[in-house]
């Protein structure tokens, strides 16, 4: 990776969606007066009749995106470069001023829509979702939470910038984090082992700074959750993101399911690996290599190639992603590669006003950082496929199916891969991808099931909570890889997981969105434009239904059973060849 192939947008010249009618054009929302002065305008605005009832719901989308694009933007430019204190200084002012101040104003707001929908009618089926969610919201609401999660926030800026700043000196130079996974594709095992080592010593070095760091997160979110009338931050979040459609005891029956049936395939993958490398045991560091002693996947050296490549690949899953890849390109709304200073992981940003998709994350040229990219481009779409919906709610689907969106673009574009590759290493690339599934299915079920207990059981140690880990960890692990002498590294390996820190339950979505993922892959296999045409209602949805009601849209099942379970990894293990 290049500084040639670092694109940033000028998001001073990105336009509204929709021409403002009640955000003034020239208005600082960065500026807390300004955006006080907007919510109470608002709060207070005359409404007569329903027609000027769905005026004044516009009316808050409108604010509300465009304040929200002001935020992103931040973030976005914090992210991409992290060791640069003006990028994080304003990152700061907007979190430690404007959320909090908005977070009571957007209460106001939620009673004066509860007033107003008492009386005045609207289209029950068009405003049902919309009105479930801000119940939800005001039942949740406690000013006292205001400035706590404003120490939230701060808190999760601090772990981006210690994960951003840590880097590695390996072979004569600095490497990012994310560089140094390229090391573990290497044949040469010695060479696996040192740079593993040299990856997981320099995170040891940052343990007790992180440890610190989440017991405080911690307190915080647990005193959030009792301020909120809730036993628990579990409920509390459970609550606050609205699962209306499945409850703990669920995710507690995907563990065990998980448990019974993915994780004995999982440790046959491992097992065939073991013995395809003649090792015995298998360690840590030999884990993504090619156990068949082929050298590492190389799709890409530059970041221009991964572009333009992977535009041809959506292009030939559906002609509209291609195209709306390209825009994306063209108006510099990707920045992808990994870089000192940029901050771990990827994401796609909604930009809530423009309604753009932005993708940032850290390629190193390797097949994983493709696949990232169909992942986050997955996302991107269904931004653009609910674009056209006026509320702002609306564009935002549940996190059960917008994972859909990405892990099934993953398994669609991947048919392609002949962009990258010759037929061997599509094939290859194929199959490793489905084996990734069948780790990722336990790993989620390994950090769900950790974070239950973590806010089930607030008045933990630190120590506590190691040991936890490690039986959790163990629980769902194949116990084929032998961590003998490493078993610090084994113990704090949930350092690495972001989620855990800045996103706390955002994690069961994964695995249930994979399960659903799955389920459209398997319906493209027997009728693709079938498929693809009801992968795009489910988009089109955005959040404008329930979450298996938009399941149902995508011609696939909200259900995370025993029963949907089985098949789906039994159509996988018949694609990977395992018995």
């Amino acid at each position: 990776m290049n500084a040639a192939d670092t694109v940033s947008v000028d998001f001073e010249q990105l336009k509204p969606y929709s021409p403002r009618s009640f955000v003034p054009a020239d208005a600082d929302l960065t500026d807390l007066d300004t955006v006080v002065g907007l919510f109470k305008l608002l709060i207070a605005a005359p409404v007569n009749s329903a027609a000027q009832f769905e005026q004044w719901i516009l009316n808050r989308s409108e604010l509300e995106a465009a304040l929200d694009q002001a935020g992103s933007i931040l973030y976005i430019r914090m992210t991409c470069q992290t060791d640069n204190e003006e990028r994080a200084n304003a990152f700061t002012a907007f979190i430690q001023t404007i959320s909090p101040a908005v977070k009571p104003l957007d209460d106001q707001l939620n009673h004066r829509f509860i007033e107003l929908n008492k009386q005045y009618s609207l289209d029950a089926d068009r405003y049902r979702i919309y009105a479930r969610g801000i119940q939800a919201a005001i039942e949740l609401f406690d000013e006292r939470n205001v400035e706590l999660q404003k120490q939230v926030d701060l808190l999760s800026q601090e772990y981006q910038k210690i994960c951003g700043s840590m880097s590695v000196d390996f072979q004569g130079r600095e490497h990012t984090m994310p560089e140094m996974s390229k090391y573990l594709l290497e044949l040469d095992r010695d060479l696996r082992e040192q740079a593993w080592r040299a990856s997981a010593d320099r995170r040891l070095k940052d343990k007790d700074k992180l440890e610190e760091l989440f017991d405080k997160m911690l307190k915080l979110r647990h005193q959030i959750a009792l301020n909120a009338g809730c036993e628990n931050f579990m409920e509390y979040k459970f609550r606050q993101l609205q699962r209306f459609d499945y409850t703990p005891a669920d995710c507690k029956q995907y563990h065990q399911t998980v448990e019974q049936v993915v994780v004995p395939v999982w440790r046959k993958v491992l097992e065939r690996r073991k013995q395809r490398m003649k090792l015995d045991p298998l360690r840590p560091w030999d884990g993504a290599v090619d156990p068949l002693g082929r050298t590492p996947l190389k799709p890409f050296e530059q970041v221009s190639d991964l572009i333009s490549k992977t535009q041809r690949m959506f292009a030939k899953v559906d002609p509209n992603f291609g195209e709306q890849f390209a825009h994306m390109a063209s108006k510099g709304l990707l920045d992808l590669a990994s870089r000192k200073g940029k901050a771990p992981g990827g994401y796609q940003s909604a930009l809530d006003e423009s309604r753009e998709p932005f993708i940032f994350m850290n390629a190193v040229g390797t097949d994983s950082d493709v696949n990232t990219l169909l992942h986050e481009g997955g996302h991107a779409f269904h931004s653009i496929a609910c674009a056209h919906d006026e509320i702002k709610d609306y564009r935002h689907a549940p996190m059960e199916f917008c994972e859909v969106a990405s892990m099934a673009m993953e398994l669609l574009a991947r048919e392609y891969m002949e962009e990258f590759y010759s037929a061997d290493d599509k094939q290859r690339s194929i199959q490793d991808h489905l084996e990734d599934i069948i780790f990722i299915l336990p790993w989620v079920a390994t950090i769900d099931s950790f974070q239950h207990w973590i806010y089930e059981n607030p008045d933990h140690t630190p120590e506590q909570r190691r040991q936890k880990w490690i039986e959790t960890y163990r629980r769902f692990s194949s116990g084929v890889t032998d961590w003998s002498g490493l078993e610090e590294q084994e113990a704090y390996l949930w350092h690495r997981q972001l989620h855990i820190f800045e996103v706390p339950f955002y994690y069961i979505e994964y695995g249930i969105a994979q399960l659903g993922a799955l389920q459209v892959w398997r319906n493209a296999q027997s009728d693709w434009s079938g498929a693809i045409d009801k992968y795009k209602q489910g988009l089109a949805l955005g959040g404008s239904r329930s979450v298996t009601e938009i399941y149902e849209a995508a011609g696939i099942k909200f259900d995370f059973s025993r029963e949907i379970i089985e098949p789906l990894i039994d159509a996988v293990r018949s694609k990977i060849d395992l018995a």
